[in-house]
């Protein structure tokens, strides 16, 4: 099966995830903004609706399409081999685990360094920013769970199923840096504080992905590290 995988080098990745970075950023600076002030409503409920229906979902419309090119069928079997969504075994679960808590421990050290050197720590980007929540507003809640759902596997089925698979035809055993890198690019709108913040993530869920040949762990570390931090910012806890 993976003799069909479209081969993605540095152009071809370059393409994509700077093209979803350029979209980003417009969608960021601009759209939300703009959709706030007409609506009057939080941007952070604006940033839900415009990055879920006008980033992530396309990100999974953009696979299909890849796939398709290649000559697959969304079936179980492009799901476990293609797209390598493959039963988790007691090492994959271990890798896992391993790599959350190396995440945890190193962001923890760039949160503290930030701080360190500047007068405070940016927790939320500004086309997200909100108060923590209050009994009023819990209904935000039920909004944001669609969208991390549409955000976890828009990226990790583009990024980690299609495209990382891809790099390896080209790259060999450096794919995951490159990816690691380029999805960096892709949270350049996110500010350089932040974005500082979630390097281990960025470098280490694509690694042990490529080592284990498992795109779910890439899905449960990217819910695992977004999920909470989510729910921590909202009731001020972040």
């Amino acid at each position: 099966m993976e003799k069909n995988i479209k081969k993605f080098g540095w152009t071809g990745s370059l393409i994509i995830f700077g093209s979803a970075s350029l979209l980003l950023i417009l969608e960021t600076r601009f759209l939300i903004p703009f959709l706030s002030r007409q609506t009057g409503l939080e941007t952070v409920v604006i940033w839900f609706a415009v990055a879920g229906l006008g980033m992530f979902l396309p990100m999974l419309i953009l696979a299909s399409f890849i796939l398709k090119g290649e000559g697959y069928k969304i079936t179980k079997q492009t799901w476990e081999q293609r797209l390598r969504f493959r039963k988790m075994d007691k090492n994959d679960w271990l890798w896992t685990l391993g790599s959350f808590v190396l995440i945890g421990i190193l962001s923890f050290g760039i949160i503290k360094s930030v701080e360190f050197f500047t007068s405070s720590l940016e927790t939320q980007p500004s086309f997200m920013h909100f108060d923590p929540l209050t009994p009023n507003r819990y209904w935000i809640l039920v909004v944001w769970i669609p969208y991390w759902l549409l955000n976890i596997m828009g990226e990790e089925i583009l990024w980690r199923g299609v495209i990382l698979p891809g790099q390896e035809k080209v790259m060999g055993r450096s794919a995951w840096l490159v990816n690691g890198i380029l999805w960096g690019v892709f949270h350049i709108a996110f500010g350089w504080q932040i974005s500082l913040t979630v390097i281990p993530i960025l470098l280490i869920e694509p690694y042990v992905v490529q080592r284990r040949k498992n795109t779910w762990i890439g899905v449960i570390l990217h819910a695992l590290i977004n999920g909470p931090s989510f729910i921590a910012i909202a009731f001020g806890l972040l």
